[in-house]
């Protein structure tokens, strides 16, 4: 026997009817529409988070902490694992200097933002010569270790 369109359905209780609020008493959301009686909440409009009864709030009773340095420089890490993993793949050219724009292109880094640091979680077995905004002093070793250089430019 085959099934016809008449004859499709919901399982049984896989829907239900809307609430239909305000529609007189025998709807069971008559007169006051589920708002309760009078006061404050009752009505439209209300926003009282973190309203305390007129006691100060608990957001303004802790004190204020901590301060945001909006000259900060905000580098993007670089671990020489990730690195060796580029060069591998050959996205990387070990034998060509490495700099951020090289880094950039090949889509190791999608954005600079201020800078990369290099960082040295992972190995690296490849001689690079990579120039980066600053580089953790066992990065430098590492890098050094499998015969590379780091070129980080001089601080102000």
């Amino acid at each position: 026997m085959t099934m016809k369109l008449n004859q499709l359905s919901d399982n049984p209780g896989a829907t239900k009817d809307r609430k239909r609020v305000g529609r007189g008493t025998g709807s069971g959301y008559g007169k006051n529409a589920g708002g309760g009686h009078k006061g404050q909440k009752s009505r439209s409009g209300v926003s009282i988070k973190g309203f305390e009864g007129g006691q100060m709030p608990l957001h303004r009773r802790l004190p204020k902490r901590g301060f945001n340095n909006i000259f900060r420089k905000n580098y993007v890490p670089l671990n020489i694992g990730r690195l060796q993993a580029a060069i591998d793949a050959k996205k990387i050219d070990a034998k060509k200097p490495i700099d951020q724009e090289v880094l950039v292109t090949s889509g190791i880094i999608t954005n600079a933002r201020d800078g990369i640091r290099l960082l040295a979680n992972g190995e690296l077995k490849a001689k690079v010569e990579i120039t980066v905004a600053g580089a953790s002093a066992a990065a430098i070793a590492a890098v050094e270790k499998s015969g590379g250089s780091v070129t980080v430019p001089a601080s102000k």
